[in-house]
């Protein structure tokens, strides 16, 4: 049976993040020699090798994870998606783009789907964001990346529903790949993170071992 080392949310929400970011710990679960992290921070502040974006069609710039994103990684970023990507990115795929002033080595923007009561195939959609974001980072040779809760802020998937299809997808993933070797939530308040907690604990406590 699997144990979680600890408890830790997952950041888009810098003021919220650093509320609470030193009441729980890190999350960390092990599938084969990948590990799965969860954590509470800011997630434009991780040193992994890719950060992804909760980015919207238009790859302007917009609230949430994206706001913070553009505003901490500055404007090589709109000018890199402007420039690259004129028509924007499609919902359920992703684009990789200049990470700015980020300290990640490259910024993929993911376009989850909107919630529409599940009549438009969002899961199957919000799978596909997932698994673009995760070939674009091994096609880029990325060993670490750090993605946010995507399409459950103004998009308003329900957060158990995103948790498992984003975990599930993940595990397959880890499962079958060698890249990235790290693979981290970061989530931006207690009812994100406890969502997502507990959907990790019930995917990954069936065949994985925990860490600390």
């Amino acid at each position: 049976m699997l144990k979680p080392s600890g408890l830790l949310a997952c950041g888009e929400s810098d003021l919220v993040a650093d509320r609470v970011s030193e009441r729980r710990e890190k999350m960390k679960y092990a599938v084969g020699k990948r590990t799965i992290e969860l954590l509470l921070g800011d997630i434009t502040q991780q040193n992994t090798d890719a950060i992804v974006n909760a980015a919207n069609t238009r790859l302007s710039t917009g609230s949430g994870v994206d706001g913070a994103i553009h505003k901490h990684g500055g404007p090589k970023i709109l000018e890199d998606t402007r420039s690259r990507y004129p028509m924007g990115c499609q919902t359920g795929d992703a684009v990789v783009s200049d990470s700015g002033d980020l300290p990640c080595r490259i910024l993929i923007h993911a376009v989850g789907p909107i919630w529409h009561k599940g009549t438009s195939h969002e899961a199957e959609v919000l799978e596909r964001a997932y698994l673009r974001c995760l070939e674009i980072a091994t096609e880029h040779e990325c060993d670490s990346i750090a993605f946010p809760a995507i399409s459950c802020a103004s998009f308003a998937f329900p957060l158990d529903q995103a948790a498992d299809i984003a975990f599930t997808t993940i595990k397959t993933w880890a499962e079958k790949h060698d890249r990235p070797e790290t693979i981290r939530f970061v989530l931006f308040t207690e009812s994100v993170y406890e969502a997502f907690a507990k959907s990790a604990e019930q995917i990954f406590a069936k065949s994985t071992s925990a860490q600390t």
